[in-house]
């Protein structure tokens, strides 16, 4: 993406499944919000269009896949083909798109065998069409030879050959990649020069042919929320809460939102004004002694809460609003509830229904989201009823005015939650006129 638009393009980004870190460095990359296309969380009927929205006044939509190219939810279809639409990988959605794949191998341990792991993958799936390789890791100038003549008779273009180079290894943690939110200029640092790195190393001219000879594909545009009322909305910003989803904040804004971002980390309030609060996802587990020692804004928020302000918080909001995070004072919302870090890792789609009334809609409500984190609540909360492939299970919380849990919901195909949640806080607002 850096690349491209090193040589003056208009590059749209986006990533496949669901994921915040990725698309913040698309973001860094390509000077405009990182999107995501997610047939299983904003459901695969408006995927095109909002594959559309991430490619509006672009020359070129670059999509990072998302683990193997093959690799999703593992649904199948009734003859039990690995070709569902919905089983939220890669491949499924390059053939959603249209659009042709670039398949990056990481060859630093092979040489002719690449030729069976490029040869399998080309011809997996006869609607998934390779459009040409990149080796990665390569360890000199013969070894890019050998791996260039192994698939040479496959016919499948070599698009470009990056060498080993330890100096290009990104920085990781325990969920992934380290935050754009947590140290902007040295992630800026790093794109700029992986960009310069690869406009060397890829044969950018043949990539864009590649993007230029996918057809055409007419889309509608994504669901938009109808407006509510005009009222400012909190946001949990900066280094400890940058996940949330730039469709959603688009959302909120169309049901009449003024979102008003903050940091927990320095804030000694919540911004004045503010009718509801929404703390999406993040890493307040590194950021916990700091949150801890910031009292004034946890009494602020218990005061604010406690009179009513609406409230939603997934994941790491969700952390925050607890008593505790491994032993450190939080803003204790949620009373009795204490957060412990884990070895553990939690991921995957979820099905939830609500247990209760919430500003989200009457109890029975059906919400689709994902969990993805290391740490556990307890008490778990019976808030929400939750479904995946591997079973059922109850937590989270939910009430008239507070709706906390590790789903991390992407609103696309609901745009309704937007404005139930506008809706519930302008008439927190109208409530609070009259009573003064």
């Amino acid at each position: 993406m850096s690349a491209l638009r090193a040589r003056g393009l208009r590059v749209g980004s986006a990533k496949v499944g669901p994921d915040f870190i990725d698309p913040s460095y698309h973001a860094l990359a390509t000077g405009r919000p990182g999107r995501n296309l997610d047939a299983y969380l904003s459901d695969v009927t408006i995927v095109a269009g909002l594959a559309a929205h991430a490619a509006r006044e672009s020359d070129v939509l670059v999509v990072e896949g998302v683990m193997g190219l093959f690799d999703g939810t593992a649904t199948t279809s009734n003859d039990g083909s690995p070709s569902a639409p919905l089983d939220g990988s890669t491949a499924a959605l390059s053939v959603l798109l249209g659009a042709p794949v670039i398949l990056v191998v990481d060859a630093s341990a092979m040489s002719g065998s690449v030729a069976a792991l490029v040869h399998g993958f080309a011809t997996y799936r006869s609607d998934v069409r390779v459009g040409g390789v990149v080796f990665n890791r390569v360890g000199g100038a013969a070894h890019a030879t050998l791996l260039r003549e192994a698939v040479a008779p496959l016919g499948i273009p070599v698009l470009g050959v990056l060498a080993r180079d330890d100096s290009l290894t990104w920085r990781e943690r325990h969920l992934g990649l380290v935050p754009v939110a947590e140290n902007p200029a040295a992630a800026r640092a790093s794109i700029s020069r992986l960009g310069e790195v690869v406009g060397r190393a890829l044969d950018l001219d043949a990539i864009m042919a590649l993007a230029r000879s996918t057809a055409t594909v007419s889309v509608t545009d994504p669901p938009r929320a109808t407006f509510q009322a005009n009222c400012d909305v909190a946001v949990c910003a900066g280094p400890a809460f940058s996940f949330v989803y730039p469709e959603n904040l688009e959302l909120l804004e169309q049901a009449g939102a003024h979102c008003v971002f903050f940091d927990p980390l320095e804030a000694a309030a919540l911004p004045e004004g503010c009718r509801a609060l929404y703390a999406g996802g993040g890493f307040p587990e590194v950021f916990a002694s700091t949150l801890g020692d910031n009292r004034s804004l946890a009494s602020d928020v218990r005061r604010r809460v406690g009179a009513g302000l609406v409230t939603w918080a997934e994941c790491g909001g969700y952390l925050w609003l607890c008593e505790s995070l491994d032993g450190v004072a939080m803003a204790g919302i949620l009373k009795g509830s204490h957060a412990t870090m884990t070895d553990r890792l939690t991921l995957g789609y979820r099905e939830a229904v609500t247990r209760y009334d919430s500003f989200v809609g009457p109890r029975g409500t059906v919400l689709r989201g994902h969990e993805y984190h290391r740490s556990v609540v307890s008490p778990l909360g019976d808030g929400l009823d939750l479904t995946s492939r591997f079973g059922s299970s109850r937590a989270g919380h939910v009430s008239a005015s507070v709706v906390a849990s590790y789903l991390h919901q992407h609103l696309a195909a609901s745009p309704v939650i937007a404005e139930r949640f506008v809706a519930a806080a302008a008439a927190t607002t109208r409530d609070a006129d009259e009573s003064r």
